[in-house]
């Protein structure tokens, strides 16, 4: 008999859940196995490549506009690239998790054009030197990548030129370039930090511009470039921990400048360039070994001047130590700070007034909740919807069409996200991972549904990955507000609320499907006509599941529906006090209702098992107390 291992000797090995949960997710992946190149030949085209797989490259969508000589910058979530051979503060972002269009993330410190040098953490992003029209630049800038918003200053070069930069999660290198002459200057940052560079050593010989770089955990790698006998084939390395001197690493297939660099923690990547005549080659080495270049593909179109950025460049999968999975190159990742699928978020609320608190808890435990962040401003009776990585509140009660959002990835302030086509709240809300859905809701102006009191028949949509207004999705079966929400990864549907003139509760259920456009059918009845139910989706993959309410009193009941089939509402049992307007946030397994009127309001925080039904339990408490709000999470809105 074979002598099968022990449980003890299966470090690293993953069970099935594991893998689903992390596919599920969008946490499994080939560590480091998306490169983007962008700009090559002053284009607004993005190409992608799968670092793990020698192959041409593929159509990964469009900048905001066309532009070379770009900075590339990225966290394991976020691609960006900032500046322009044209001179332009441009900074646009794309998430690595959907091929599309890039959009807007803000703007630079300063008008760069070429060869300035770019590097980042799993956090920051940093340019540094660069042309800016008439002169050269010495200034640093920095982004944190995961809130949109303009560059702030970091510091200066130790002298101002045009560069090739590289990193590792903690140190940014800005390597030789052109002060106007050739530069054999090295200067390093500690990315977490912000003040000046300091000297970190001196490249083999007077360096040439037009240079790539490119990073593992451990080593810098430059390539290629011009000097005075024209392009070079020419890679020279550093050790990134140590300040030193540069040695000779190896060749690439052919002289270049100009290229594209990108890596991951085991493979540098140098893409298009100039030979001296455009190419669209692709060669790649691996890092840690030098020697000669080998042919990886080749792009789309041949081109020069090109940017590059990976999801795990300078060995941002090794963030991981001291875990059984660090250093894999396949598999189990799990971003630092982020608990997948497991972030409920609530937002704004009724006191008094609006609030423009957000509260967070980590659904997979019980406990009291943190402070998140702040709404741009003090909102109540909003909704919410969210992706695995983006949280979009929507409505409020005041004259404002603004959808806001926060990155799950960070905490902090929400940013605009855009319009909604009507204003409107107290709406269902819903969506599957790349779509949110806002059905139907309050419209203090009249102009579409039940005008006689309000109640809108307005469906709208968005695309998480893009920021911009919303899109008109149809008309809902019931015009309602005050009404709850809940989704699977292909239906929406929407619970209840206030309907018709003179203003009566509805025991409607309704649905759409998410994935396409079209006006809401029916799916059944509640178990007695209610308003006020849980403001926020609760469901896993099979169940829905709406709470609390006015029945015309306030009520402790729980109910659920089978998603994939319709029909009418089940008893699940009850929450621990009757209450109305409750915030909702989901994981994959568990539903949280949060606050409330009972008929006082409150901070009360309940949970449920979604596939067991049973009386809710005790969680925690809110920072507040708050009715009316917002609530959804990374889990329910990855439908993990």
């Amino acid at each position: 008999m074979a002598n099968y291992p022990q449980l003890d000797d299966c470090s690293g090995v993953w069970t099935l859940k594991e893998v689903h949960d992390a596919v599920a997710g969008g946490y499994w992946r080939n560590a480091g196995s998306i490169g983007l190149i962008g700009g090559v030949g002053a284009t607004v085209t993005v190409d992608q490549i799968k670092m793990s797989t020698a192959a041409n490259s593929t159509d990964f969508g469009d900048l905001t506009v066309a532009r070379e000589g770009m900075n590339g910058m990225s966290s394991f979530v976020r691609g960006v690239f900032g500046g322009d051979q044209g001179d332009t503060t441009v900074i646009d972002y794309c998430n690595f998790s959907s091929a599309g269009n890039f959009a807007d993330f803000g703007d630079l410190t300063e008008a760069v054009g070429t060869f300035g040098g770019a590097a980042s953490s799993s956090t920051r992003g940093i340019k540094g030197g660069g042309d800016t029209g008439p002169s050269i630049t010495n200034i640093i800038d920095y982004i944190t990548i995961a809130s949109t918003g303009n560059a702030l200053d970091f510091g200066d070069l130790s002298a101002a030129r045009n560069t090739s930069n590289a990193s590792n999660p903690t140190r940014a290198l800005f390597q030789g370039g052109s002060e106007p002459g050739a530069s054999n200057r090295i200067d390093f940052i500690t990315i977490a930090n912000t003040g000046n560079a300091s000297d970190f050593g001196d490249l083999v010989a007077t360096n040439r511009s037009g240079t790539g770089g490119v990073t593992s955990s451990t080593r810098s790698v430059m390539m290629g470039g011009v000097d005075p006998d024209g392009e070079s084939t020419t890679t020279q390395f550093l050790t990134i921990a140590s300040q030193g001197n540069a040695t000779e690493y190896g060749d690439l297939t052919r002289a270049e400048q100009n290229a594209a660099g990108l890596s991951n923690s085991v493979r540098g990547i140098c893409a298009g360039g100039q030979t001296p005549s455009n190419t669209n080659v692709i060669d790649f080495f691996t890092i840690s070994v030098g020697g000669t270049a080998v042919d990886f593909g080749d792009l789309s179109a041949a081109g020069t001047m090109g940017s590059g950025t990976s999801n795990a460049h300078g060995g941002l999968n090794d963030g991981y130590q001291g875990t059984r999975f660090a250093n894999l190159p396949f598999g189990k990742i799990t971003p630092i700070g982020v608990n997948v699928g497991n972030i409920g978020l609530f937002n704004g609320g009724e006191i008094s007034a609006g609030t423009d608190v957000m509260d967070f808890i980590n659904i997979a435990s019980t406990g009291n909740a943190t402070d998140w962040g702040n709404l741009s401003a003090a909102n109540a009776n909003g909704g919410a919807t969210a992706s695995e990585t983006r949280y979009v509140t929507n409505g409020n009660n005041t004259a404002s069409l603004d959808m806001n959002y926060v990155e799950f990835a960070s905490k902090g302030n929400t940013a605009l996200f855009g319009d909604l086509t009507v204003r409107r709240y107290l709406g269902g809300t819903g969506g599957n991972k790349t779509r949110g859905i806002m059905y139907s809701g309050f419209n203090p102006d009249n102009t579409r549904g039940d005008t006689a009191d309000n109640a809108c028949n307005v469906i709208d949509y968005i695309t998480y990955a893009t920021l911009g207004n919303a899109t008109d999705f149809g008309d809902a079966n019931v015009a309602s507000y005050f009404a709850g929400g809940c989704s699977s990864a292909t239906r929406t549907l929407k619970f209840g609320g206030i309907a018709e003139a003179p203003a009566t509760f509805t025991n409607s259920i309704e649905f759409v499907s998410t994935a396409s456009t079209g006006n809401g059918a029916d799916f059944g009845n509640l178990l007695a006509a209610n308003e006020s139910p849980t403001l926020g989706p609760i469901s896993s993959s099979t169940r829905g599941v709406v709470a609390g309410g006015k029945a015309p009193g306030i009520v402790n009941v729980i109910q659920y529906v089978t998603l994939a089939s319709e029909g009418d509402a089940t008893d699940f049992g009850d929450l621990t006090a009757a209450r109305a307007q409750p915030g909702g946030a989901c994981s994959a397994t568990r539903g949280t209702f949060a606050g409330g009127e009972e008929p006082a309001v409150s901070n009360r925080i309940d949970f449920i098992t979604i596939a067991t039904t049973a009386n809710a339990a005790d969680f925690g408490d809110l920072t507040i107390t708050v009715s009316r709000h917002g609530g959804n999470s990374n889990g329910n809105g990855g439908l993990s």
